[in-house]
């Protein structure tokens, strides 16, 4: 499995290829990726950089989290 997360692409593409991050992004606080519908509107045009953005989660908690699970990160 490739582990590398690019933080440029759109969520929607990123757990097509990464499932199982989903539950791992929810509880970082993207709630709304919880709902399908989300994920397959905003998801599709919405990348993780911009999402840490409009969520206020800083971009280093989901850098560290995500290197904490096994992931290398693509910015």
């Amino acid at each position: 499995m490739h582990n590398t997360i690019d933080f440029k692409k759109p969520v929607a593409d990123i757990l097509k290829e990464h499932p199982e991050l989903q539950e791992i992004l929810v509880d970082l606080g993207f709630k709304p990726l919880a709902n399908p519908a989300m994920v397959n509107t905003v998801g599709k045009v919405t990348s993780l950089k911009a999402g840490s953005t409009l969520a206020h989660i800083p971009i280093e908690k989901i850098r560290e989290t995500l290197i904490m699970h096994g992931y290398d990160i693509e910015e």
